[in-house]
This record gives structure tokens, sequence and C-alpha cells, in this order.
């Protein structure tokens, strides 16, 4: 008797916006640009690739071409794709500042 597999597909895990967001945070914390525009097509793949498009103002073709991991689409494609996820890009500190130390320096560039 042999033993049937099927191929894993993580788009058939992302079915709710916090499992989205941990997915693609862990593809920009732990991975290379590629595998976040990767990560990206997976995430668009899950959501319906059409009407990710519709809502990025993209054509569909392109918009696959874009996230299909060989290409190197523009920041402003990945933040419209992202938007149409209902996400947004933060920017944080890559190492842990206390938030006084920090509104104290920004402060006195201020002034």
């Amino acid at each position: 008797m042999s033993l049937k597999t099927t191929k894993f597909d993580a788009a058939d895990y992302l079915t709710d916006i916090k499992s989205i967001a941990a997915y693609l945070n862990d593809a920009l914390e732990n991975g290379s640009p590629e595998e976040l525009i990767v990560a990206l097509g997976t995430v668009a793949r899950a959501k319906g690739m059409s009407q990710i498009a519709r809502d990025a103002g993209l054509g569909r073709e392109s918009l696959y071409k874009a996230l299909n991991g060989t290409s190197r689409p523009e920041f402003a494609t990945v933040s419209k794709v992202i938007t149409s996820l209902g996400l947004k890009v933060a920017v944080v500190p890559a190492r842990a500042v206390k938030q006084k130390a920090v509104s104290k320096r920004i402060r006195r560039a201020a002034a």
C-alpha cells in the first residue's frame, strides 16, 4: 500500500486577515525580497487574483507577472497589493529602543 500525499499550498490556510498578516510579516522578517514577493503572490491566490488586481488597479496578467517570484516589481505595485489586501506597511526600529529616548532625540533634532 502506498502513501498518497498532496502538495502543500499555504494559500489553502490563509483564510483571515490575521493569518495573512502573520504570513507576510514572517516573509518580511525572515526572508529575502523575492520571498516576500512570492508570499504576496500566495496571498493574492488565496484571496482571488482577479479581485486583488481590480482592487489594486492593476491588470490580472500584470499582477501574475509581478508576483511570480522571478520579476522585481516596483515598490508602488507591492504597496498597492498590500493596500488592496486591507493591510499597511509599517517601519519599526530594528533594535528595541526605549520610546522616551527616541522622543527626546526627535524633539532635539526638531529644535
